[in-house]
């Protein structure tokens, strides 16, 4: 099995947004930033998770996304299955034709793991992640990480107006 930049981007990106989204929506600028995800690769994850019903974006000043349910309703492997992203360990990606055309001796331990893999993911709920130490710790010095880069932008922007 390998989960992709794309699953694990996706599940970053969402957990960005419930940890910001408590006030007002969060922009895909303002997780590009905290994240060190590209903008364009945010705004293509972002269309998948929105199809499938995860976010909600709202348009205008002040737009950006929220979660479309509570973090306690949506699941690390809902986010990972939303942007087609897949955690099947077997060699044949299921087709069982991994043996030139037939199951292989170990094709069902393979689909076993992969199935556990899935109910792990799907067992994990964006709140359970959130109230972890760990990552709240990690949240809160990226936030202040953007906001000393927005102060030097501010100060930057302010030297410009003055030339």
């Amino acid at each position: 099995m390998r989960l992709t930049t794309k699953g694990r981007y996706a599940v970053t990106a969402i957990l960005d947004l419930a940890m910001h989204s408590t006030k007002s929506p969060v922009t895909l600028a303002d997780i590009a930033v905290r994240q060190g995800i590209s903008l364009a690769y945010l705004e293509q994850l972002f269309a998948k998770l929105k199809k499938k019903g995860l976010v909600i974006s709202l348009r205008g000043p002040g737009g950006g996304y929220y979660l479309s349910r509570s973090s306690e309703n949506i699941f690390i492997g809902e986010i990972i299955d939303a942007v087609n992203e897949s955690v099947d360990v077997t060699l044949c990606h299921g087709k069982s034709n991994c043996q030139q055309g037939h199951k292989c001796l170990t094709h069902h331990l393979w689909c076993d793991l992969s199935e556990q893999i899935r109910r792990f993911l799907y067992s994990i709920s964006l709140t359970s992640l959130l109230s972890r130490q760990e990552i709240r710790l990690i949240a809160m010095r990226q936030d202040q990480q953007k906001a000393a880069n927005d102060e030097l932008q501010k100060r930057f922007d302010h030297c410009q107006d003055i030339k």
